[in-house]
């Protein structure tokens, strides 16, 4: 490992999150400019995230299977690429639809491939910490790109947002070749859990995973909508400061998120990961409720802290948790993909259940509803959510492993007797195997 890979790594969190900024609530922005209704625009939304959930445990599978992460990566850009080229050419109707679609497979495939190139060039003893970092640059990336795209749709047009966001890609393939090559090799895999029906069904029946699982749907139940909702009413109330102001919205929460990251990971790694879940599950219902008592515009954008600090919890959590409960498998990326239809599974109903809350009733109702899917998310951490953190210390991976021990080599004589789920906690009652 070099410090050049390192910084390569940085730098592809960095442009990444650029790349995939013009996708945030700008699509509100030029949608709503072209004159779609609220419910149209969660239409195009939800179509979006229906296909990212169709994909995320394929792809998550995919990017286990195929032994270059980079490849994976490298697909990812390129087709989030070419969905900003449709955008910025052919807004009509069924190409923003399609748009949508090949949007939500690519993420699917940049999210579990960057997380597999973070441990596996750190570890799992240094992943928070590593994710934390990733956070960081992804995050200030992200304000820095806000603050661009918001500047050049305000005094050029929306449709320059997607033409920024093509471009960038250029520089996230540059980062990327900088890291080199990243593979797992056979050998590793060959010492961890075999695959099969077992090992799935040990991974599915895990509590922590079932419980985060249904934490991190509702987390995006409740965030999913709330920022396309505001942009829709500052578009309407703003009219030209619009992009402006959803600029802003945009880049506070990342100066937080680049602020707050580091510090998540680093205290996860030494308080666990449940405490820091109820402080980023806790600011959703907040925000909420207080984005429907100050509907101001610029007032929205101070309350995007809150925003900042639910997404540095979520960030660092989602690949953390995915990697304590597959530790010691070869199922990170797989757990990863079973998160991210969690997270798109709740985007999607997010969008639509505010759209229509909205059209039936007014956006006041439309956050409350929001506010009450997150306080539902953190009153589930609080009764039912395990710690995944281990104390004792985990060998990390490395890149190259020559005759890998077994694996019951590591277990005293004892414990290896015991039926434990793979990431070396109690199964869930009922579950275990005979």
């Amino acid at each position: 490992m070099t410090s050049r890979r390192l910084r390569g790594l940085d730098w592809l969190n960095f442009f990444v999150a650029d790349v995939q900024t013009g996708f945030g609530p700008f699509i509100a922005v030029y949608l709503t400019a072209r004159h779609w209704t609220q419910g149209d625009i969660g239409l195009a939304l939800s179509i979006g995230t229906i296909a990212a959930a169709i994909s995320q445990v394929p792809a998550g599978a995919i990017v286990d299977a195929v032994p270059s992460k980079r490849m994976t990566a490298t697909f990812g850009i390129l087709t989030v690429t070419l969905t900003a080229l449709i955008f910025a050419l052919w807004p009509l109707r069924l190409s923003v639809y399609v748009a949508e679609v090949m949007h939500g497979f690519a993420s699917c495939m940049l999210v579990p491939s960057i997380a597999a190139i973070s441990l596996a060039l750190v570890g799992h003893k240094r992943l928070g910490e590593r994710l934390g970092r990733n956070a960081r640059f992804a995050g200030v990336g992200n304000g820095i790109a806000a603050a661009v795209m918001g500047a050049i749709g305000a005094y050029f047009s929306t449709r320059a947002v997607f033409w920024l966001t093509a471009a960038l890609a250029i520089p996230a393939i540059i980062a990327l070749r900088m890291i080199g090559r990243v593979r797992v090799p056979p050998a590793l895999e060959a010492a961890r859990i075999p695959p099969g029906w077992a090992g799935l069904r040990e991974l599915f029946t895990d509590r922590a995973l079932i419980v985060f699982f249904a934490c991190a749907f509702l987390f995006h139940l409740s965030n999913a909508a709330m920022l396309p909702l505001a942009a829709a009413e500052v578009t309407k109330k703003a009219e030209g400061l619009a992009n402006v102001i959803i600029a802003g919205c945009i880049v506070v929460p990342q100066i937080c998120v680049a602020l707050l990251s580091p510090w998540v990971g680093r205290t996860a790694h030494r308080v666990g990961r449940r405490r820091l879940m109820l402080l980023g599950w806790l600011s959703l219902p907040v925000r909420g409720l207080l984005m429907a008592a100050f509907p101001d515009p610029w007032v929205l954008v101070a309350l995007q802290v809150f925003s900042g600090v639910s997404a540095a919890v979520f960030g660092v959590m989602l690949p953390l948790i995915s990697a304590d409960v597959t530790r010691g498998s070869n199922r990170f990326n797989l757990c990863m993909g079973t998160m991210g239809l969690a997270v798109f599974g709740g985007a999607t109903v997010s969008t639509s259940m505010a759209g229509w809350l909205a059209d039936s009733f007014n956006e006041h109702v439309a956050f409350l509803g929001l506010s009450a899917a997150g306080l539902l998310g953190v009153l589930l951490i609080w009764a039912a959510m395990p710690e995944t953190k281990e104390d004792q210390a985990e060998e990390p991976i490395t890149l190259i492993r020559l005759r890998p021990k077994p694996a019951m080599a590591f277990i005293p004589p004892r414990l290896a007797e015991i039926p434990t789920s793979i990431s070396g906690r109690a199964k869930w009652p009922g579950s275990g195997t005979k």
